[in-house]
């Protein structure tokens, strides 16, 4: 029988994640939880085991000498533990046979086939039935609705921050990039364009509820605060209808790095510099339920993207 000051497993893997991110505030957001709500788990946690697990001050949160010892000997328990759910999983593949993800457009588009294809190669290596995975494209509001409504199993979504209702865990990061055509008055030019310009400028963007519109509209808030940003150029739904309407000469338009890259390296579009605004975003899993992706196929999936992204 053990004692009742060994933690419970979900206690454990919360302070690893606290571990890995050196962060309260990252690890919440991991987590999906509040700082707050974080900060008094870890508190809870330090009463069951008797001795303080983590030193704050103004400057942050760290780990005490027994914090991470606790966190060295949980490893090897949730690694048994996950052994244990993997095997759980293993028994009942007639009931996970298949899951549906929904996803942004770019994640779907530039990186799902190649997560379900290292999906697919884990589980034959582990002698396990082939998972199918159902794929539905759309923006990343519309990704967290099907989530929400309970009209898929897992979501994977992009933008400046986590939905508010379900939960998620980062697994990766992308960057907008502002791109041109060849042709266009700017490809010439050797200055950055700084943050007032492009909040001027009427670009081609995505349409409302995409990552990618949601990325560049709160990156230029921020670096302007109260500064208007001028209304699209044009406002297209898809990636591919954008790209199109900047070769062509609609405007600059702001997309992600893994939807030029080929435009770029075939001289059909030229990224330009920007000052002053950070275009870099967050690629989130998200799922509704408890505060880690559900058994199986759900998390072997999750665990994956945030691999390879990583």
């Amino acid at each position: 029988m053990l004692s009742p000051r060994v933690p419970e497993l979900a206690a454990l893997q919360m302070l690893s994640v606290v571990a890995r991110t050196g962060s309260l505030r990252l690890a919440a957001i991991e987590l999906g939880v509040t700082q707050q709500a974080l900060s008094q788990r870890v508190r809870a946690m330090e009463v069951r085991v008797g001795v303080p697990l983590l030193t704050r001050g103004p400057r942050g949160s760290q780990l005490t000498a027994a914090g991470r010892l606790i966190v060295q000997w949980a490893s090897r328990v949730l690694d048994a533990a996950a052994e244990l759910d993997a095997g759980i999983t293993s028994l009942r593949t007639d009931r996970v046979g298949r899951i549906k993800v929904a996803a942004s457009l770019t994640i779907a588009e530039h990186l799902l086939p190649r997560w379900m294809v290292m999906l697919r190669d884990q589980q034959a290596r582990a002698g396990q039935a082939s998972t199918s995975v159902e794929l539905e494209a759309a923006n990343s509001v519309a990704v967290t609705a099907r989530i929400a409504a309970g009209e898929a199993d897992l979501g994977f979504v992009e933008g400046p921050r986590a939905p508010r209702s379900l939960r998620s865990r980062t697994v990766g990061q992308d960057e907008l990039l502002l791109v041109v055509p060849s042709g266009h008055p700017w490809a010439r030019r050797r200055r950055p364009v700084s943050a007032a310009e492009l909040a001027a400028t009427p670009l081609v963007t995505r349409e409302p509820g995409s990552g990618t519109r949601q990325t560049l509209t709160a990156a230029l808030a921020a670096a302007l605060p109260g500064v208007p940003q001028a209304e699209p150029a044009l406002e297209l739904t898809g990636t591919a209808s954008v790209k199109a309407a900047i070769i062509a000469g609609a405007g600059p338009g702001a997309l992600s790095s893994l939807a030029v890259a080929d435009d770029i390296a075939l001289g059909r579009l030229r990224p330009l510099a920007v000052s002053g605004v950070d275009l870099v975003r967050s690629l989130r899993a998200v799922w509704s339920g408890g505060p880690y992706p559900p058994g199986g196929p759900v998390r072997e999936l999750v665990t994956i993207a945030a691999r390879s992204s990583g």
